[in-house]
């Protein structure tokens, strides 16, 4: 069992490395806070949201695809390569994309998929950016009013800190009860749910504290020009976003949510996009990574089906 479930470790290792951009990219990219300090935060409630809020994501997850074990393992494997490679060529992406689009392949192999929970997943990616747009804008509009009456300098630098500390926690929180579902979900029928929560959890954190720095500074300074408020405030809004969809049990990508809430809260301050390539970039990755999830599915699997004659 130990074996099959590696590629989800790897795979967590992948998200984390990818996604503790979005929870702390804009505050360590305008040095609010320190990047290790961000990634300890981090990576300690991404496990507790995890064990805490992930059970109905991981129950949707499993119940996509009714392929066997080693097509589930061979479906994480998958997702994991597509996240490294667009983690080291500096892109954030969707694990949920990634894991959605390797699912369809092995269930297509297996002859079964849920498409009903498929258009509700694909809904959901829609959905995502637009409502990281919507929270980023509203909370930088609600919140700005106080916090501009406020006249000192050194107060507004405390609350900036101390608020960015609160944030990037609940948003790191958000982080693991929702995406913990694409690390192991497809194997919660075989090891439980709680278990498939903490290893997902751990996987994740642990690519957080290792190999996070890169991705972090894409989203952080490339996309729009943010203040240290509406920085903070971005990674509210996508916290937001994030954690609703938690609760109703659909697994979106943060990715998305960040980068309409940096947008929103930008618009909401008057900014404009400072690398319009750069959002082009991050948009087509959105389109060609389920694409490029479920091939190389399809390729691994004729791999061992072929050359090393494995039975599935």
């Amino acid at each position: 069992m130990f074996f099959y479930i590696l590629p989800a470790i790897f795979f967590g290792w992948s998200l984390g490395a990818n996604d503790a951009a979005n929870i702390f990219g804009t505050a360590v990219s305008n040095r609010i806070i320190k990047y290790r300090l961000a990634t300890i935060i981090s990576a300690i409630f991404i496990v507790i949201g995890a064990v805490l809020g992930g059970a109905k994501g991981i129950e949707t997850i499993s119940s996509i695809s009714s392929a066997n074990i080693m097509l589930a393992s061979i479906s994480v494997l998958s997702a994991a390569l597509t996240m490294t490679i667009m983690t080291y060529l500096g892109v954030p992406v969707s694990s949920s994309q990634a894991i959605v689009g390797s699912i369809i392949a092995t269930g297509l192999i297996a002859g079964g998929v849920n498409w009903g929970i498929m258009i509700k997943l694909v809904l959901a990616w829609v959905g995502t950016p637009l409502g990281g747009m919507i929270f980023g804008f509203l909370t930088y509009k609600i919140f700005s009013v106080p916090f501009n009456k406020i006249k000192s300098i050194y107060l507004r630098e405390k609350i900036i800190l101390v608020g960015t500390i609160i944030i990037g926690a609940y948003g790191s929180y958000s982080l693991g009860a929702n995406n913990v579902a694409n690390i192991t979900g497809v194997f919660a029928n075989e090891i439980g749910v709680q278990l498939a929560a903490l290893v997902g959890g751990l996987s994740i954190a642990f690519g957080v504290l290792t190999y996070s720095y890169k991705v972090m500074m894409t989203v952080g300074t490339q996309i729009i020009e943010l203040d240290y408020f509406s920085a903070m405030i971005a990674v509210l809004g996508e916290s937001i976003t994030v954690w609703i969809y938690a609760l109703i049990g659909i697994p979106v990508s943060t990715s998305q949510a960040i980068v309409g809430a940096v947008i929103g809260a930008g618009y909401a301050r008057g900014s404009r996009l400072i690398n319009k390539k750069i959002v082009f970039k991050i948009i087509s990755a959105w389109v060609n990574t389920p694409v490029f999830s479920g091939l190389i599915t399809f390729l691994i699997y004729l791999l061992l089906k072929v050359v090393f004659k494995i039975e599935f």
